[in-house]
């Protein structure tokens, strides 16, 4: 699986958010995790060859996950331009697979971001998952030590999630292996 951030600025609060999602799979278990952060990968709009090998690296390593979970926050009622940026340099690692989502933002908690995510993801013929785990106020939510004051709720989401990523996980891998995504169109 690949845990891919969301954000880029500085004094972010998605490292808080990431590594607790981060814990969350691990105790879940079955999921190898490679962490995609865009600060790694500083890519805009305009991408040259000098950018090739960068990105040569970067669809290997989305090629090799079988699910992602997309940590990302709302910014003005939509998600961040790296991750933009990071979803775009690459097509076809996203196709026939499973992509959820852990957002967080203030009152709407990052749904608005997972709303736009789900139609690029939908383009790039990914399946996004209807459970998500979205937190209204995060950094009113998290102590200093990285957990949740009250997680009762966000942890039931999170095992649902990781739950139903596993499934369809499964389910894609095995229909790829069986008829690549490229030959059953």
């Amino acid at each position: 699986m690949a845990l891919i951030y969301g954000s880029a600025r500085e004094g972010r609060f998605c490292d808080v958010v990431a590594d607790w999602a981060k814990r969350r799979i691990l105790r879940h278990g079955g999921f190898d995790i490679d962490v995609i952060d865009p600060l790694d990968w500083p890519l805009s709009g305009r991408i040259g060859r000098q950018d090739e090998a960068r990105l040569q690296s970067l669809r290997q390593r989305l090629h090799a996950a079988d699910a992602f979970v997309v940590v990302t926050p709302e910014y003005n009622h939509g998600y961040p331009a790296p991750l933009k940026a990071l979803i775009d340099a690459c097509y076809e690692p996203w196709q026939a697979k499973p992509v959820a989502f852990v957002s967080y933002g203030a009152s709407s908690g990052g749904l608005r971001a997972i709303e736009q995510l789900r139609q690029v993801y939908g383009e790039l013929h990914a399946v996004t998952l209807r459970d998500c785990v979205t937190l209204a106020h995060a950094w009113r939510q998290f102590g200093p030590d990285g957990e949740l004051r009250e997680p009762q709720a966000a942890h039931k989401a999170m095992t649902t999630l990781l739950s139903r990523l596993s499934w369809w996980a499964l389910a894609l891998r095995d229909a790829r292996a069986n008829t690549p995504y490229e030959v059953a169109a």
